[in-house]
């Protein structure tokens, strides 16, 4: 059974850093991609950053492009997001997501298949 596991969350200030971790199990994931999204009170699921996990090219959402960073160390099936520049309205539960095959689709949610527990990320003014 696929498990996906964050860590990472908490409080900081704006400006600030944080680097978020996403521990999975349950099978071999070099032909997943992971994904990172993220849900504030009151608002959509939205995308962050997707990377396969074999590597290559990294996608992000426009509102972090040049402040967040997607990556992951395939040998420890662990995948980070590292967020620097950090804004109040980046406060969210953050998710971590697996979705099977290299599907063109990477921003909906609807194209991933398992999904990690979240973690809160507070950033504040």
């Amino acid at each position: 059974q696929v498990q996906l596991v964050e860590s990472g969350g908490g409080l900081v200030q704006a400006g600030g850093s944080l680097r978020l971790s996403c521990a999975a199990s349950g099978r071999t994931f070099s032909s997943y991609r992971m994904g990172w999204f993220r849900q504030a009170p009151g608002k959509e699921r939205e995308f962050v950053a997707a990377v396969m996990w074999s590597g290559g090219t990294t996608y992000y959402g426009d509102s972090v492009k040049g402040r967040f960073a997607i990556s992951r160390d395939y040998t420890k099936n662990t995948g980070y997001l590292q967020m620097n520049s950090l804004k109040p309205e980046d406060t969210a539960v953050y998710y971590c997501a697996a979705q099977r095959g290299r599907s063109g689709v990477y921003r909906d949610t609807q194209a991933y298949d398992y999904w990690g527990q979240g973690t809160q990320i507070t950033v504040s003014s």
